[in-house]
């Protein structure tokens, strides 16, 4: 009956593991996506700055719009990443 009970308790304990390991990795792939996405979407908005510097509004405005487009899409494709696992 011991044996049975310590097995028992040995696989709960393994199960609870393996969802820890799924959950990490399930935030791993969440914060990947999410630093790809700012990063690209940071380096436009300095090409912006650098746009308006040099006072060329019409490309600043452009680059401002391709900023917060890359900002929608790290946040849908960080929300498809959660709906993955």
């Amino acid at each position: 009956m011991k044996l049975k009970t310590f097995a028992l308790l040995a696989s709960s304990a393994a199960l609870v593991a393996l969802g820890g390991c799924a959950e990490s990795e399930q935030e791993a792939q969440e914060d990947l996506v999410e630093q790809e996405y700012e990063a690209a979407e940071d380096v436009v908005e300095e090409q912006a700055d650098l746009a308006e510097a040099q006072g060329n509004e019409a490309a600043e405005e452009t680059l401002d719009a391709e900023a917060d487009a890359l900002g929608e899409a790290g946040d849908q494709a960080e929300d498809a990443v959660s709906t993955e696992y």
